[in-house]
């Protein structure tokens, strides 16, 4: 995910060449010398590395030499299939988080109690950073062939989950994804909620709007850009997950972060250049989900003030 680490870096350049620029530069970098520390980390671990990448993606690893060799092998069809499984299965579960998602937030924000509704925030927050080997191992302890709930149906309702559906295929690494997918989504759309404001709301009701109305014509076209910066995101984090794919699915299932691994860190199919123009295509998306985010972002930006 080196893009959506370059997504907290790229702002911070820009604030550092607004005050190179300013009248009182002395005064300015006085207050921003803090933040040199967190350029010096972008520098190493996120450009560096992406130069690396580019270059690697480059060179033969018998001649040392020039070669497109690794962008022609893209068009095996392991490699087609591998983009279009991340792509389909990242698109996927974007749209359900973000409708369930919406769903849920409005409902977390309409909810009376404030007490509760912090601790649904928090809870959110906390589910939606519990992702990796760890979801995956809960899942299959409970959807696994020999899982809790796949038991419990069998015992007490004579129902087999399996062959019918299996926790190590695509429509179970969906389900996972949609786990941390969810919570995240619940997490960008409630401040957009909030910056829907009352007074909104009660002029339309007063121009004879019903709340079907008002949400159709006012609510939702507010709404938009926080959903499509939600679409992306979601988008953009499914696709770089790789540590719950590894653990479901591995081989069965042909996805760009898997195969990026068994290029290069793999025994059997060891080609590090292939695997590193796989990444560096795999940059382009990522990058153009974040472009699409930080556009949707500025216009929510926008409405909020």
């Amino acid at each position: 995910m080196l893009l959506l680490t370059f997504e907290t870096c790229h702002p911070i350049i820009i604030l550092m060449m607004e005050m190179i620029k300013s009248k009182h530069n002395k005064s300015e970098l006085k207050k921003w010398l803090g933040f040199f520390p967190f350029l010096l980390f972008c520098l190493a671990f996120e450009f560096i590395p992406i130069l690396f990448l580019i270059r690697g993606s480059f060179i033969d690893k018998t001649t040392q030499g020039f070669t497109i060799a690794h962008y022609q092998a893209m068009s095996r069809t392991v490699y087609i299939n591998s983009f279009l499984n991340s792509i389909k299965i990242s698109g996927l579960t974007a749209i359900i988080g973000v409708i369930l998602g919406t769903l849920i937030g409005y409902a977390i924000y309409r909810w009376p109690s404030e007490s509760l509704k912090n601790a649904l925030i928090s809870l959110s927050d906390v589910t939606t950073n519990f992702s990796g080997a760890p979801l995956a191992f809960s899942f299959i302890i409970i959807l696994g062939m020999n899982g809790v709930i796949t038991q419990f149906l069998f015992k007490y309702f004579n129902y087999e989950l399996y062959p019918g559906f299996s926790i190590y295929s695509f429509s179970g690494l969906a389900l996972a994804y949609v786990y941390f997918q969810l919570p995240l989504m619940v997490l960008i759309i409630i401040p957009a909620f909030v910056g829907i404001r009352k007074e909104w709301q009660e002029s339309a009701e007063s121009m004879g709007a019903n709340n079907f109305q008002f949400w159709r014509f006012i609510g939702i076209p507010i709404l938009g850009p926080s959903l499509l910066a939600g679409l992306t995101l979601l988008f953009a984090n499914a696709y770089g997950a790789y540590a719950t794919a590894f653990t479901l699915v591995e081989s069965q299932l042909s996805l760009v972060t898997l195969q990026i691994g068994f290029m290069i860190a793999g025994e059997v199919r060891h080609d590090p250049g292939v695997g590193m123009a796989m990444a560096v295509l795999s940059l382009f998306i990522m990058g153009l989900s974040i472009a699409i985010y930080q556009i949707a972002t500025t216009r929510v930006r926008r409405w909020s003030k």
